[in-house]
């Protein structure tokens, strides 16, 4: 057994030692806000925050986090996600949405370390996470939205 405090509730789950935390998310927990992409830690649309940093669930193995506290897409709360959220919404980022969760989650963590990025900051940040739609620009500014919103 292994115990995780996902989106902070207490869960046991049964994993062999080679399951994904992302396959444990998905098909155990039901949270299906974390989406599989490439299953190689190449995309970010798994991306989910372990102890409050952005970690591919689709190479994090679940019986390594025994203990750890887990973020989902559903569960992330609190100023920055509400200033991400927000700029977002108003800067009309998502095209298809697939990689947004992964996204939203990673711009999460570079603005709760980070609070006012630079463009090759928010580059080098975001660079693991894939949009085949290419809105890596509005992403960009999006950041810098959020940012100002926090910084008010």
């Amino acid at each position: 057994m292994v115990r995780l405090m996902v989106n902070g509730s207490a869960q046991e789950v049964s994993a062999d030692e080679d399951t994904p935390l992302l396959w444990v998310l998905r098909d155990t927990l039901g949270l299906t806000g974390t989406k599989y992409g490439c299953g190689l830690s190449q995309c970010g649309a798994c991306t989910v925050h372990v102890d409050g940093e952005a970690v591919r669930s689709c190479q994090t193995f679940a019986a390594d986090l025994d203990g750890a506290e887990i973020t989902t897409i559903e569960g992330v709360t609190g100023a920055v996600t509400d200033a991400v959220r927000a700029a977002w919404l108003d800067l009309n980022v998502v095209q298809c949405g697939y990689c947004q969760s992964g996204q939203i989650m990673q711009a999460i963590a570079l603005l709760a370390r980070t609070p006012q990025p630079t463009d090759a900051q928010i580059d080098a940040a975001m660079t693991g996470i894939l949009c085949r739609c290419a809105t890596y620009g509005r992403v960009r500014a999006a950041i810098h939205v959020a940012a100002d919103m926090l910084g008010s």
